[in-house]
């Protein structure tokens, strides 16, 4: 291992040591990326095999969270859907960031017209409630993972572009920067070596809370019928699927996969602020 390499996990492991709601963070976190990786092959039923003799059974040892109305495995079903949820808000976020934060730092550092167009490009996003766009793009391309995914991470869009527009803007004379200039360092060298890790405090906090929007994003989308399509596992679905037994006394239909995407969002919430301190440069000293 290298000293690079060494120096920033012995980082990590103070950040998470320093605070015991980050090393909370971080644990459900990790459970949720080996459930995403292995959950299909641990779970103890078929998610998508059902069995009408079974239908609507409450949790009990053979159906931990019971079955839904075709008789399939509840614990079975959330377990497996949470490679697909996890997978689409991770594509979407590192979409919107990888296209977002270039476009927000060359906004702030060189100004003018680029800067006048990529405002009036995330201002055009903002003017729309974000999930009515997402509906009406899925809408439009079809409710494939793939549009979920691009319907998902152009919302995002603006906001990686407002953070890295304001930092850069910030920034841009700041007396380190000059120095690189004065070092013979060229304008894109000195947004992706210089800039680019100064920025990416706060935006490790708006890649955090994203995530959590991305899931819900996904979540509501298959609910209402544009996301994800049935039988394929899905939080959304599954919560869709149980709310016309919650009346007639079925509880555990919708609340077992409503329970498991809270858990989701709050995760990746609390996650926010140890992944700001991972990736300060002041913080590592």
């Amino acid at each position: 291992m290298s000293a690079t390499a060494s120096t920033t996990w012995g980082h990590a492991r103070h950040v998470l040591a320093e605070n015991p709601v980050t090393l909370l963070a971080a644990g459900l976190f990790a459970m949720f990326v080996m459930l995403a990786l292995f959950g299909p092959w641990i779970v103890p039923h078929d998610p998508l095999a059902s069995n009408a003799a079974m239908a609507l059974q409450p949790p009990g040892a053979a159906h931990w969270f019971g079955t839904d109305a075709l008789g399939r495995d509840i614990f079975s079903r959330v377990i497996v859907a949470t490679r697909l949820d996890l997978g689409i808000a991770f594509s979407a976020v590192a979409l919107s960031f990888v296209i977002g934060m270039p476009l927000g730092l060359a906004a702030g550092f060189f100004g003018g017209w680029w800067d006048r167009i990529v405002t009036r490009l995330s201002d055009t996003v903002m003017a729309f409630p974000l999930f009515v766009l997402a509906m009406g793009i899925v809408a439009a391309l079809g409710n494939t993972v793939g549009n979920i995914v691009l319907a998902t991470a152009v919302i995002n869009l603006p906001f990686y572009i407002r953070v890295a527009r304001a930092e850069a803007n910030v920034r841009r004379n700041a007396g380190w920067v000059e120095a690189a200039r004065l070092a013979g360092n060229g304008p894109g060298r000195i947004l992706a070596v210089h800039l680019f890790p100064n920025t990416l405090p706060p935006a490790m906090v708006q890649v955090s809370l994203n995530m959590g929007w991305a899931i819900l994003n996904a979540a509501g989308l298959s609910f209402i019928g544009l996301g994800v399509r049935p039988p394929e596992p899905e939080w959304g679905i599954l919560v869709a699927e149980g709310a016309a037994f919650i009346v007639s006394g079925e509880w555990w239909v919708s609340f077992f996969p409503g329970a498991m995407l809270m858990l989701a969002v709050f995760t990746f919430n609390l996650l926010g602020d140890a992944l700001r301190d991972i990736v300060d440069p002041r913080r590592r000293t």
